[in-house]
């Protein structure tokens, strides 16, 4: 429609600016600082999530309720503290999800590729990561040594290289299942045995994600139909519940999203919700059975809200990710709403004088929001104000590189108006042909509200959030806020 839609406010009068300057003037003034013991810490990762991102999905999920858009803020963009993270890797200067989910769950910079490893190992170095000397664990062990309960939740798979850096020690993020390693040489621990029997993964109270297929042998068909992906043999689903209740925990198995939703949290203090045999879908071509992030999250919190000595709940939307390595804007833009979705469910049941929670991203990618469009134009369509050199329009959202490059004939650009620029699926341009757009190398936002949130302002290195995180909780070797 030609009509714009409205802003519910009146920009054009300058008393709308001074007012809404002097209201957030006034309440940062008179913020007081929380300086209690955080008991409960969520840590939310938005994988991808890059600050452009988040200026665009403000404009997508603005504009699906009749704003601009534009002077809209996601839930986690309220809270009163934010910072700037350094996300390269030890040897790569734009960093993948191994290396910096080992800083930001660890405490320690990684190499590209590997998890829960320092960098004095390479990736596909199985005898170093064999040898444990070079093994770092973090957040997740912190936690369990206090007696809090821990979890994991995820839109990817549970072994995929975000939630892996919380409980694995991998020297290749690829090693999901014991199929992925090398068939020759020495054997390693693949990431599905590390979250059933290793040391962390075992102790880990909620588990909710995809990836069915590596936690059972290519021989079974799983409770869908779908083989799995497993040499040895093994059922890891089995093992897990065989280990908890051995433990003397209540231990339950769920993969559908009636399960999660009817799932009497005073029944069971262990959940493994395995709702997918790869990642699980996107948000845009879920199905009924395909439980959301926020419903996954908030039944997370419940789980383990019943520690008395609180818990430590790490949470990622996966899928901005792959959308954007596909160049799939639209699929990125709402994978981000769903996230902010997430944490304003996390926002509604916890309480917020001793929960922490952090809001940041492992790394950018390489998205560009330009153009001069006219408010509350399509952040998805075509910019509004002019024509390229060449005659053709271009778009607000494209890549510097990725699977959206067309194939141009004699230096002349195609014309995206031939093309459903509308689909799901739509490609958005790139710059560079390469079959998977690659990540960028810029700072990442870090939100923070809570216990000790005012600490995370500034700029620094990305290892230093868990750093932080443990202060403000109390956990970890290093100091903490209990000896402050």
């Amino acid at each position: 429609s030609d009509t714009l839609p409205k802003s519910s406010f009146d920009e054009k009068n300058k008393d709308h600016w001074n007012i809404q300057a002097q209201w957030t003037l006034r309440s940062k003034v008179l913020a007081p600082l929380n300086k209690k013991i955080a008991k409960n810490v969520i840590l939310f990762l938005g994988d991808g999530m890059s600050i452009t991102t988040l200026a665009a999905t403000r404009v997508y999920l603005g504009q699906k309720y009749g704003h601009y858009g534009e002077e809209l803020r996601l839930s986690f963009e309220a809270f009163p503290y934010t910072g700037l993270a350094k996300t390269y890797c030890v040897d790569n200067n734009v960093a993948d999800s191994a290396c910096s989910g080992t800083a930001y769950l660890t405490g320690v910079k990684a190499n590209s590729g590997t998890v829960g490893l320092s960098a004095a190992v390479k990736r596909g170095d199985c005898a170093g990561q064999r040898d444990g000397y070079h093994s770092v664990t973090g957040l997740m062990d912190w936690a369990q040594r206090a007696g809090k309960s821990t979890g994991v939740v995820t839109t990817t798979r549970v072994t995929h290289a975000s939630p892996a850096a919380s409980y694995a020690h991998s020297a290749d993020r690829k090693w999901e299942a014991d199929s992925d390693l090398p068939k020759h040489g020495l054997r390693c621990d693949d990431i599905a045995t590390q979250l059933v029997n290793g040391r962390v993964g075992k102790n880990i109270n909620v588990v909710f994600g995809g990836g069915r297929r590596n936690f059972i042998s290519k021989k079974e068909r799983d409770s869908e139909g779908f083989h799995g992906h497993r040499r040895d043999g093994k059922d890891l689903i089995k093992e897990w519940l065989h280990n908890k209740r051995s433990q003397g925990d209540v231990a339950k198995y769920i993969y559908h999203r009636d399960e999660l939703l009817n799932l009497n949290v005073a029944d069971y203090n262990s959940v493994l919700g395995l709702f997918s045999p790869d990642h699980m879908p996107y948000n845009l071509e879920a199905g009924d059975d395909d439980p959301s992030l926020n419903e996954m999250t908030e039944k997370a919190i419940k789980l383990l809200s019943k520690n008395e000595n609180g818990f430590f709940l790490f949470v990622e939307g996966g899928r901005i990710d792959t959308a954007h390595h596909e160049t799939k804007a639209r699929k990125a833009l709402d994978e981000t709403a769903e996230f902010a979705k997430a944490v304003e469910a996390a926002l509604r049941i916890v309480d917020p004088e001793e929960t922490l929670i952090v809001v940041t991203s492992d790394h950018s990618h390489t998205m560009t929001y330009s153009g001069y469009s006219k408010r509350g134009s399509d952040i998805l369509g075509f910019t509004n104000k002019m024509n390229a050199s060449d005659g053709f329009p271009y778009m607000t959202l494209s890549y510097a590189n990725g699977p959206g490059y067309r194939n141009e004939e004699q230096y002349a650009r195609s014309n995206l108006q031939l093309e459903d620029i509308k689909s799901l699926n739509f490609t958005f341009p790139s710059l560079v042909p390469i079959s998977r757009e690659t990540h960028g190398g810029e700072d990442v936002a870090v939100f923070a509200k809570g216990p000790w949130s005012h600490i995370f302002s500034g700029n620094y290195e990305q290892n230093y959030i868990p750093h932080a995180i443990a202060f403000a909780s109390c956990i970890g070797p290093g100091f903490t806020s209990c000896e402050h």
